[in-house]
């Protein structure tokens, strides 16, 4: 059978709204004002129709009073996110030193770990890459699909060439990969470079303008 009593859940609700209410800027700008509505009954200004002054200034008080912002979302801080790279670089390690690989896959993987190397060791190399979300994504691509998928693509495939002999080479296609993989995080590698020379080259040309315009931009000091 229902019943029209409140839940415990609907109460604590309403018992939240109307804290949330007491608290708000609305509720405090309109007392604040209503306290002023007060003040002028005191003195004998409101008159007889105080409770109408001081409710009407109540209500322009809530009307006045900048409505209620909701916090920002909060999300993961870029820096922790590199930190998560470190770690799936770690297992991608494990992970490869299990695979026979060709002698020149070898070699070019080597140079793949040395880029990782260089741009997630802790300091202003990872710092300027933390602010780049782009290269964020291009470095975790890397470690999280491309560099797993081309190695387990390969293993399966030379198992079914030596199966059966003939087909595609597939150490020449892994080794291709493995190019194109690091032509990739190289070019990462120099659009983080480029990004810090045009920092540097910023700095030079404010540096410039500021001797220009001051008077002791000619080293010679002022009256003289």
């Amino acid at each position: 059978m229902a019943t029209s009593r409140p839940t415990k859940a609907t109460a604590g609700g309403r018992a939240g709204r109307a804290l949330a209410y007491l608290e708000s800027a609305k509720n405090l700008t309109g007392s604040a004002c209503a306290l002023g509505g007060l003040a002028l009954t005191f003195t004998g200004l409101a008159g007889a129709y105080w409770p109408v002054v001081v409710a009407g200034l109540y209500g322009a008080g809530a009307l006045i009073a900048p409505p209620a912002r909701p916090p920002a979302p909060r999300f993961p801080d870029p820096t922790s996110q590199l930190d998560g790279l470190r770690k799936d670089v770690t297992t991608l390690r494990e992970y490869l030193a299990q695979v026979d690989l060709p002698p020149a896959a070898t070699e070019r993987l080597d140079s793949i770990r040395e880029l990782l190397d260089g741009l997630l060791a802790p300091g202003w190399v990872s710092e300027a890459l933390a602010q780049d979300p782009e290269g964020i994504h291009v470095l975790a691509r890397a470690v999280h699909r491309d560099l797993p998928e081309s190695v387990d693509t390969y293993v399966r495939t030379r198992w079914w060439t030596r199966m059966a002999p003939g087909g595609q080479d597939p150490e020449g296609e892994l080794v291709r990969q493995l190019a194109l993989l690091h032509g990739e995080l190289a070019g990462l590698v120099a659009g983080l470079r480029e990004a810090e020379e045009i920092r540097q080259q910023t700095h030079t040309r404010y540096l410039e303008d500021r001797g220009t315009e001051s008077t002791y931009g000619t080293g010679t000091a002022p009256g003289t």
